[in-house]
Order: structure tokens, then C-alpha cells, then sequence
């Protein structure tokens, strides 16, 4: 049964989608079969796959109790598929409120479909709402981006207490699979500091792998190409790469 990874944020532009869905097709590249699950109602990592949700969604998996596997839409990359989103996610998301057993609803939504693949990243929406606890309340892991430009401690901390609650009362074997550090850029101080920082108070939890901001990665996410398509050879490409073979060898510790 393929693991179960989300990146949640409780705050947009963070680097999230772009690392969710690079590494999606990272993984994909290196042979694996990976499968992409938008959470977010804006469709972001969707639109930066270069899909669509005329094939199904998640409001249509969550709402109307579709099989998983009948609503997959086919990306560019290669072996990774999509479980689209659309802004009737948002609609589903305040029924899921509501509805008894919400927060098992994802999980158990996602069962069926598991096993076809080794990889399932979860790109979050960027708040710590309903979405983002059926998104942990499904997870084996959680992988945290940390944007080195406006690091905020405080918003981290309330990240890993979101994340020790869903632990504790809704999924006992969610661990945090790590921190990466996003929109790097090694010529500012705050990027330096940030890094400085996290190494120091959590240095088991900090991957050596940083993704730096760059132009062609932002291109990539605004014409629905990966930048591991878009520019295998670049520096974002070659990051993203890193981090996928950095990400597989602490799955296999």
C-alpha cells in the first residue's frame, strides 16, 4: 500500500504546491507511481500539473461517495496521476463540518485506491481547517515547507500542535516525515538565518536538500509544467531531483 504523504501550511505562498507537485513528478521520473491529491478549492497543483477536473474531483469523492479510481485524471508526468479539485471543494469541506466521521473521510476514501501506487501526496489547503485534518487524519507522514522569506516560528508551532492533535486523538501512527526548506536564495540573510535557525533547534527534522527560488521553477507552475519537465537540466530540476532520492532514502530508513 503506497504511503500517504500531505504538506499542509496554514498560510498560502509558502512554496507548497510547488514542492508538493514537483516532487510529485520527481518521484514519477524515478520510476515510482505516484498519485497527486489536490485539496485546495483554488485547484493550484491541478492547474500546475497541467490538468484539469473535467475527469472527476475530490468535492465528487467526498460528496457523492464516487470510487476513487473512476474519478483519476492522466498528467504530463510520467506515472503520476491526479485526484483534480475545483472550487466545489469548498462546499464539500463545510459538509465534512457536519458529517459524522468527517474527519475518516478521506482515509477512508483513498483505500481503495492505495495499493496502485507507492507514492500519495496530499497538497493541502493553506489553512489548518477540515480538509487539512481529513488530509493528516489520512496521512502516514507530513512533509513541512518552511519558506525561507518570511519564516514565522509561530506559525510552525502551530503547525506541530495542529499535527500532535490529529496524532493524539485521530491517527496514532502520523509522524513528521521532515521540514523542507523553500524559495531559498542563498544571497539573503533571512534565507541564511531561517536555515541557521532550524538546523540548530531541529536538525534531525531539516532535510539537506533546499529548494531555492527560481525563475524557471516559477515558469514551470504558471504554464502547468513541472520544472523537472519543463528544464530537467536546470537548478530547480536538479533540487527537486535531489530531493526526491533525499525523500526515498528516508522512507527505506
Amino acid at each position: 500500500m503506497g504511503r500517504v504523504i500531505s504538506f499542509p501550511s496554514q498560510c498560502g505562498g509558502v512554496g507548497k504546491t510547488t514542492l508538493c507537485v514537483n516532487l510529485a513528478a520527481a518521484l514519477g521520473a524515478a520510476g515510482r507511481r505516484v498519485l497527486l491529491v489536490d485539496l485546495d478549492a483554488r485547484g493550484c497543483a491541478t492547474a500546475a500539473i497541467g490538468a484539469s477536473a473535467r475527469g472527476g474531483t475530490v468535492a465528487e469523492l467526498l460528496s457523492e461517495d464516487e470510487e476513487a479510481g473512476s474519478l483519476l485524471t492522466e498528467t504530463a508526468a510520467p506515472n503520476v496521476l491526479l485526484l483534480a479539485a475545483d472550487g466545489r471543494l469548498a462546499e464539500a469541506e463545510t459538509a465534512l463540518v457536519y458529517k459524522k466521521d468527517g474527519e475518516t473521510a478521506l482515509r477512508e476514501a483513498l483505500r481503495g485506491v492505495q495499493d496502485a501506487f507507492d507514492d500519495v501526496l496530499l497538497d493541502c489547503p493553506p489553512s489548518l481547517g477540515a480538509l487539512t485534518v481529513g488530509a493528516l487524519t489520512a496521512s502516514d507522514g507530513v512533509l513541512i515547507p518552511v519558506d525561507c522569506e518570511r519564516f514565522s516560528s509561530d506559525a510552525l508551532a502551530k503547525l506541530t500542535e495542529t499535527i500532535a492533535l490529529v496524532r493524539n486523538f485521530l491517527n496514532g501512527g502520523l509522524r513528521e516525515e521532515g521540514i523542507v526548506l523553500t524559495m531559498y536564495d542563498r544571497r539573503a540573510l533571512t534565507a541564511r538565518e531561517t536555515e541557521a535557525v532550524l538546523r540548530r533547534d531541529a536538525p534531525e527534522k531539516v532535510y539537506e536538500t533546499v529548494i531555492p527560488r527560481t525563475p524557471r521553477t516559477a515558469e514551470g507552475m504558471a504554464c502547468g509544467r513541472p520544472v523537472v519537465l519543463l528544464d530537467p537540466k536546470s537548478i530547480g530540476a536538479r533540487a527537486f531531483g535531489a530531493l526526491a532520492e533525499e525523500f526515498l532514502k528516508k522512507q527505506r530508513g
